[in-house]
């Protein structure tokens, strides 16, 4: 491998980086797919497939889904609960992350990407045509393109000046559970508002698995360890020896924050593009991970930089206007949250158009943007001293 040249070299294994893989390798790029990890590989996620996320799956992908959502329950600080019935037509799925994110690496491989999977980027280096890559393995990798999905604490990110707005710390265990507690979270999902500014709790149900967790801004370590113990106790599954005990730092990148340069681009959480509010990424992941494939691809085979230039710029205007568009509205929302969590939760649970909006955004029907367009989450605004 060392000192080859490829069209397309992706660094990362996840949803973004597979799906860029897969795409780029289906316009007839030769792509090269490294992952720092052994695929498949653990990763925290509560992995909720929301509708939009299931659009940018390719088909026959041959993930097991563990379950399908058709109820939410809501809390508030372990009160007030109340379920909400959904009634969208393409429900919430989840799914273990290894399981979706092999997957996703066989597809690219199906298509004719090379995976190296072992094979950390230890370094990035821009040269006059191409992007030169040097991997933990000591080879020098050459490439016309570049993808950088590398996760949060991107080395390509890195490279590129990535700077975040938002940093959140995830704390998350999965349980085994037996057939009496499976039965009572089937089909439903649980959020729960916390005690910390912006905090919540989830309990996502996967067959015989509950994966559980907290989020709360980083820098609130121990309280949000804390949370997790009570949250667990509460739910009753505190007694039960985890399968996984693990956490990680969710970002959301700074506006102004670059998503490409020469012929570099990022996707997914190296680009720090992640749901403020929900800290989901999946679907961002997916979403970035298909258009840089597409754009990378075209920076490949570039033969001017006029056309060079347009190919970047298109993938930066629409991450920018789709992808940020729903990270500024979902800001909005954070903000309301972050101050008067009980206005979101009685939105939520109280005024039935909110909830139908929230459940078209899980069903893959509508956005975030849209959702504050409905009366109810303007007035939610105005209470809050937030203009739209």
């Amino acid at each position: 491998m060392s000192g080859e040249l490829w069209d397309v070299v992706v660094v990362g294994a996840g949803p973004a980086g597979a799906s860029a893989a897969r795409v780029a390798a289906e316009a007839g790029s030769r792509v090269l797919l490294l992952e720092r990890a052994a695929v498949p590989r653990y990763k925290t996620c509560g992995g909720g497939l929301i509708g939009c996320s299931q659009e940018f799956l390719p088909p026959n992908l041959g993930v097991t889904i563990r379950d399908e959502i058709q109820a939410v329950t809501f809390g508030l600080r372990g009160r007030w609960q109340r379920t909400l019935k959904s009634a969208g037509n393409l429900p919430c799925r989840m799914v273990f992350r290894d399981e979706l994110d092999a997957a996703l690496t066989r597809a690219a491989a199906g298509a004719g990407a090379v995976v190296r999977d072992r094979t950390p980027v230890m370094a990035v280096e821009d040269g006059e045509g191409v992007v030169t890559v040097r991997t933990g393995t000591g080879d020098l990798v050459h490439a016309r393109a570049l993808v950088g999905a590398d996760g949060s604490a991107s080395r390509v990110g890195r490279h590129l000046g990535v700077h975040c707005e938002q940093v959140d710390l995830a704390l998350e265990v999965e349980v085994p559970v037996d057939r009496r507690v499976a039965a009572n979270w089937r089909g439903r999902m649980l959020m729960e508002w916390g005690p910390l500014p912006g905090s919540f709790g989830w309990v996502f149900p996967k067959d015989d698995v509950c994966t559980a967790g907290v989020v709360a801004a980083k820098g609130n370590g121990e309280a949000t360890r804390a949370y997790l113990r009570e949250f667990l106790e509460r739910h009753g599954l505190a007694h039960l020896t985890p399968l996984h005990d693990t956490g990680h730092l969710t970002r959301c990148r700074h506006p102004d924050s670059p998503l490409a340069r020469d012929r570099v681009l990022l996707a997914g959480d190296a680009a720090g593009l992640c749901d403020p509010w929900s800290r989901e990424g999946i679907s961002f992941a997916l979403r970035s991970g298909v258009w840089s494939g597409r754009a990378a691809a075209r920076v490949a085979q570039a033969e001017s930089e006029a056309e060079l230039e347009r190919a970047r710029d298109d993938y930066v205007t629409a991450v920018r206007t789709t992808l940020g568009g729903e990270m500024r509205a979902s800001r909005q929302i954070m903000d309301i949250f972050r101050r008067r969590p009980a206005v979101v939760h009685t939105a939520l649970t109280a005024v039935p158009p909110v909830w139908r909006r929230v459940d078209a955004y899980l069903t893959g029907t509508t956005t975030i943007p849209d959702l504050l367009g409905t009366r109810p989450a303007r007035a939610a605004l105005k209470v809050a001293g937030i203009v739209p």
